[in-house]
């Protein structure tokens, strides 16, 4: 017989009994027992395959195979038990041995739980970690503890393990262990896992639980503060914050202060959030600049730590633009423009003209040859390249003063009889000049681009085509006037009336039918032969010499402007030239 059966629970177990009796001979009985409390309590009584008697607890569970062996279905932990088989052969008398049924339940995933308010590195006693709790398993498991990967092992004062043992109504163990260990500040990133031990066919067996980490509580060692932008690029005008950050958990209580010229501390704590540690400034100024402190109060030790910064507010002020010579400017004079201002950085300096422009670089600008047009208001830049952002303008105005000049005026002007007119007189001129007409009308007056212009309706008559119109522009440093003439407009060859043009209509009509009357009689006289029609009538009809009681007509194939010019050679006015490809016809008397 085997000496031990392992079987799961709720398995079958098989107990072999292996005998030899001399002779061949056989058996008369097999009985099974089973040891309970030191006293051997009779199973069964076996005669061939048959069970002749069974034992209550184990009644419809047995079975005896043809090789003798005894299986017991469906095994409870009740039935890890010595068994032994007792053999009666007659004669030969009487052998017996004995196996020891182990019955196992493998233990499920044993749970962890972390201790949920967090420990802290000062607590007086040892805090407790965790709680491991492995359910159903037999026989009793055994529970271990690790952190980080190394087993915990009980330690006076820094490690505790305390384990309970619960029996199921089944027969199964519920193990539970709780961990206790002390803590330093390292332990925040630390892990833990506990692990189920138990045996299975002769092997250790394990199964491990989930890692957990716990919230460690420990006191700031150490305070940084510093400034949001960095505190080389804050410019006036910025939103600025100042964050305080301390190494404890939970976080300290966080206090601001800026010390003042006298060297006392204002309180600026009710402009912070005192838990996350962060002061906002808005809109900082100059005086925003100087020493800041953030101090931390640890409410559990009460222990104080601060730390101090300082605030650099950058910033441009003093612009000023200076002008030399600060005297009146006429034209053609020259002026040089200084630009000056003051900053704890570097500065670049920029000029533009009143368009935004660039128009020079450097803290000067030279203007030479001055002109009421080159006039303007210019800008002076200064820029901190080391701070981006960082700019301020200031702006001057370069008068140039003078009599007005006038430079537009709408003379001479074509005008006709009692047509309504519009005269147009446009001058520069500073101060602001005043413009004036010496004839009655309509004026209105508008300002473009440094040039002032009044426009005069009026309406042409008698005087006004005599005498024309006076423009004149004033201010206190003199006058300047110019005189508008006004001339008839007269018809020209490419601006005639529709009448006249209907006159040449009717009248190159009426040359059309001379001609065609004309051409009619002279076919007719050919027809008759009073014309000769040889080489020398030819000669007489195209070649007619210059007499003064010949009949000339011209005819041309061009538009209506030639046409027209042809009716004016007519009239003695002007002749076409011989090479426009002109035909002339001689008709005698």
């Amino acid at each position: 017989m085997p000496a031990v059966v392992e079987v799961e629970r709720g398995g079958t177990a098989r107990i072999e009994c292996n005998f030899y009796i001399p002779g061949n001979d056989s058996y008369t009985y097999i009985q099974w027992f089973y040891i309970e409390r030191n006293n051997r309590v009779q199973l069964c009584h076996i005669m061939g395959s048959e069970i002749l008697e069974e034992n209550t607890d184990y009644k419809g569970r047995l079975r005896v195979g043809e090789d003798n062996a005894l299986s017991i279905s469906r095994v409870t932990v009740q039935d890890t038990r010595t068994f032994i088989c007792q053999v009666e052969a007659g004669s030969h008398g009487m052998g017996e041995n004995h196996t020891e049924l182990h019955v196992y339940k493998v233990p499920e995933a044993p749970e962890i739980t972390a201790i949920s308010g967090g420990v802290s590195v000062q607590s007086s006693e040892i805090p407790q970690i965790a709680q491991c709790m492995s359910r159903n398993s037999f026989p009793l498991p055994n529970i271990t503890w690790y952190k980080n990967g190394e087993q915990l092992q009980p330690e006076e004062k820094k490690v505790k393990i305390l384990a309970t043992v619960t029996r199921e109504s089944s027969g199964l163990y519920t193990v539970g262990t709780t961990l206790f260990a002390r803590v330093t500040r390292e332990d925040r990133k630390s892990v833990y896992h506990c692990t189920v031990h138990y045996w299975l066919r002769g092997q250790r067996r394990a199964v491990e639980s989930r890692r957990v980490n716990v919230t460690v509580f420990y006191p700031a060692q150490h305070v940084k503060l510093h400034v949001m932008p960095s505190s080389a690029l804050v410019k006036e005008g910025d939103n600025v914050k100042l964050v305080c950050e301390a190494d404890g958990n939970p976080a300290p209580v966080f206090s601001f202060y800026k010390r003042e010229l006298d060297d006392s501390w204002q309180d600026l704590s009710s402009l912070a959030d005192s838990n996350s540690g962060v002061l906002n400034l808005h809109d900082v100024r100059k005086s925003s600049s100087g020493l800041y402190r953030c101090q931390t109060l640890d409410l559990d030790d009460m222990r104080q730590l601060e730390k101090d910064v300082e605030l650099v507010v950058n910033y441009i002020e003093g612009v000023h633009v200076k002008m030399e010579p600060s005297s009146p400017l006429q034209e053609g004079d020259s002026v040089r423009l200084s630009c000056d201002a003051h900053s704890p950085v570097a500065l670049d300096y920029q000029w533009r003209d009143e368009k935004g422009k660039k128009v020079a670089e450097g803290n000067q600008l030279f203007l030479s040859n001055l002109t009421f047009e080159t006039a303007s208001n210019f800008s002076c830049k200064v820029i901190a390249p080391s701070v981006p952002g960082l700019e301020q303008s200031k702006e001057v105005a370069v008068a140039v003063q003078g009599k007005p000049r006038i430079v537009a005026i709408s003379s001479p002007l074509y005008v006709r009889q009692d047509e309504v007119v519009n005269l147009t007189c446009k001058a520069i001129a500073f101060p602001r000049p005043s413009l004036h007409w010496n004839v009655n009308g309509t004026a209105h007056e508008y300002v473009e681009n440094q040039h002032i212009a009044s426009n005069l309706t009026v309406r042409v008559n008698h005087d006004l085509l005599r005498a024309g119109a006076m423009c004149r522009v004033s201010n206190a440093l003199g006058a300047s006037e110019k005189h508008i003439q006004l001339l008839v407009e007269s018809v020209r060859k490419d601006q005639k009336t529709p009448e006249s043009k209907g006159v040449i209509i009717v009248a190159i009509i009426v040359c059309i039918l001379v001609v065609a009357v004309l051409g009619s009689v002279i076919y007719f006289l050919h027809k008759k032969g009073k014309i000769p029609c040889g080489r020398a009538g030819k000669q007489d009809i195209t070649k007619p010499e210059a007499r003064k009681d010949k009949i000339v007509v011209e005819v041309k194939s061009d538009k209506l402007s030639e046409e027209a010019g042809l009716l004016q050679g007519a009239n003695g006015e002007k002749r076409p030239a011989a090479d426009q490809s002109e035909k002339y016809i001689d008709l005698r008397k």
